[in-house]
């Protein structure tokens, strides 16, 4: 095959990937395989409360609706994270016209994801609710203003990797670095697909893995679908990720990479 070298073939060919729906390679040798936990979760997330209360839509499922809030999965998702680690929630304090509020979001939304989460007392602070999903239900406007547009995540050159093939060994090391954050109590955005199929092109949030007979249920945070958990699994013998419940996805093998964990990937 041919690799495009042009960048603007190239994004182009990334938003076409992308809005159809809404690679690196990690050695691992001989090593054993994931270690099995129980259940491993991030400690301070609770899907009740540190979700977003509106969804990204399928534009393909509104295909006559004008300004509809589609293709903003990616957005969306690293917003969660950026919460997550730079946001304080203060209910307390006196609430902020919609002005003020887009400034807080604009703040958090600016942070670097890929970096430490911030001590209590340097976050930035959002006044006037208790949590992430009672502010955007009240604030709807002013979060998705402040979170910004999704052009940039549309044409980050890591979508690529949706149409590279990967061996049982890379998605395996995924498994294990999902592991390894979720134990050291950090959320996990994943890029997830089931390309050349144009169905799953998409991120989701991974907050906790339970074992089983099989290998390792991973309950995910989907943007597309703010009323209950998703979930994938990593089948230990075939070493694949599979959609157990994804939304408005048929159950089958996927494909899984991390996104936005360092300032290039």
């Amino acid at each position: 095959m041919k690799f495009i070298v042009n960048w603007r073939r190239a994004a182009l060919v990334s938003i076409v990937v992308l809005t159809t729906a809404c690679a690196n390679t990690l050695a691992t040798g001989d090593a054993p395989p994931p270690r099995l936990d129980q259940r491993i979760a991030a400690p301070s997330f609770a899907f009740a409360a540190d979700t977003f209360a509106f969804p990204n839509l399928i534009g393909a499922r509104h295909p006559n609706e004008p300004d509809i809030y589609a293709h903003y999965c990616f957005v969306l998702a690293r917003g969660l994270r950026q919460f997550a680690q730079f946001g304080r929630f203060d209910p307390a304090l006196p609430k902020l016209d919609r002005a003020g509020y887009v400034e807080r979001v604009k703040r958090v939304a600016d942070l670097s994801v890929w970096k430490p989460a911030l001590p209590p007392d340097d976050r930035v602070v959002i006044p006037g609710y208790a949590n992430l999903r009672e502010f955007s239900y009240a604030e709807e406007s002013a979060v998705k203003e402040g979170l910004g547009g999704p052009f940039w995540t549309w044409v980050h050159w890591t979508n690529w990797r949706v149409t590279l093939p990967v061996t049982g060994g890379h998605q395996e090391g995924v498994a294990r670095e999902i592991l390894a954050d979720l134990r050291a109590g950090r959320l996990v955005q994943l890029l997830v697909t089931n390309w050349p199929k144009p169905e799953l092109n998409h991120t989701v949030v991974v907050f906790e893995s339970r074992s089983t007979e099989a290998g390792i249920e991973f309950g995910v945070w989907d943007p597309n679908n703010p009323s209950e958990p998703g979930l994938m699994t990593f089948e230990q013998t075939a070493r694949r990720f599979w959609a157990t419940h994804l939304y408005d996805t048929e159950p089958g093998p996927i494909r899984a990479f991390r996104m936005y964990y360092s300032p290039l990937l």
